[in-house]
């Protein structure tokens, strides 16, 4: 990979890392991706032929040496590493803010070091909290109910002092509940969608917490990805959040819906109780959006979930039933 647009993803050998290393692989204007991940919630597996392809530095981003040689003639860095999910926050808020916010800090102040490339980094739509209003616009007042979510209100408000005092672009990106292929389940904190998929494929019940008609603004990772390299590529920034989400609103009874038809058999419930932090209704105005990316693409639900559920099957079949036995 030589000559072209050179990228630092950190947490590149997470969920949706992964899926956007491969898409800056095969983009024509990208010639180099470092990937920075201590594969604490990420894995090497996820990058499959990709790691080859690319620099990996394993450890943390809040280890400056480290940020400064994967940075190095940097032209943009995407920040997605993060300790993500609301209940661990709850569980652990320390970590949460160490991860999260200082982690953002220093890869700001890395790539200052760097020269100042764009810096695209993710936030959450989980800093509207208990903002009552629908669609969420990003001049509504958030309202954090965790510490994640007060955690990537500050990585916004970082950026957006760092392009203030040091004239550094950036684009802070609000994520409404992606989903996709390598976003894995088996572990406390899985996402509703892995989560479920997983439970429907065992033949157990998909747990529902409350009563399954809080609704999100459920996002396709193929989405993100393309976001994202667009912004790389055409050097979209903005010091304001962007609601990356296209204003979809889908219950969870109603994902629980389309979910049963792409595994042709109804998917099972089994409610418990709310829990702490979580937000009922959850829905983007993607004005801002669309302003900055007008010809962005949004994966339909169905298509998205039936590319999620390929995966998963996918991972359940043994190596050497596999067409040349791997992936």
């Amino acid at each position: 990979m030589s000559g072209g647009l050179r990228v630092a993803v950190t947490g590149g050998a997470g969920f949706i890392g992964s899926n956007l290393v491969s898409w800056l692989l095969r983009h024509p204007a990208v010639g180099r991706v470092a990937v920075v991940d201590d594969c604490s919630t990420g894995s090497t597996s996820l990058l499959g032929s990709d790691l080859a392809q690319v620099d990996f530095h394993h450890g943390s981003v809040l280890d400056a040496g480290l940020l400064d040689r994967a940075m190095s003639g940097a032209d943009a860095v995407v920040h997605l590493a993060a300790l993500p999910s609301v209940p661990r926050s709850v569980a652990d808020p320390l970590a949460s803010h160490a991860a999260n916010a200082t982690g953002t800090l220093q890869v700001l102040e890395a790539a200052r070091r760097a020269g100042g490339p764009l810096v695209v980094a993710a936030s959450s739509s989980s800093v509207y909290g208990a903002q009552p209003r629908l669609p969420k616009s990003e001049n509504n007042c958030p309202m954090p109910l965790s510490p994640y979510a007060v955690s990537k209100l500050a990585t916004e408000a970082y950026l957006g002092a760092y392009h203030s005092c040091y004239g550094l672009p950036v684009l802070p990106l609000r994520f409404f509940n992606v989903f996709g292929p390598r976003q894995r389940a088996g572990h406390p904190y899985a996402a509703v969608v892995p989560a479920w998929i997983d439970a429907a494929l065992d033949g157990r019940p998909v747990t529902v917490h409350g009563d399954g008609t809080q609704s999100r603004d459920l996002t396709c990772v193929d989405t993100v990805c393309q976001v994202i390299t667009t912004a790389i590529t055409d050097k979209v920034a903005s010091p304001w959040p962007v609601n990356l989400a296209l204003g979809t609103r889908t219950s969870l009874l109603d994902l629980a819906g389309v979910l049963g038809d792409v595994l042709g058999g109804p998917v099972r419930l089994a409610y418990t109780g709310s829990r702490p932090g979580d937000v009922a209704h959850s829905q983007a105005d993607p004005s801002r959006l669309l302003g900055l990316f007008p010809s962005v693409r949004a994966v339909p639900l169905r298509e998205g979930l039936e590319r999620t559920v390929a995966w998963h099957r996918e991972q359940r079949t043994p190596a050497s039933d596999r067409v040349g036995g791997s992936r």
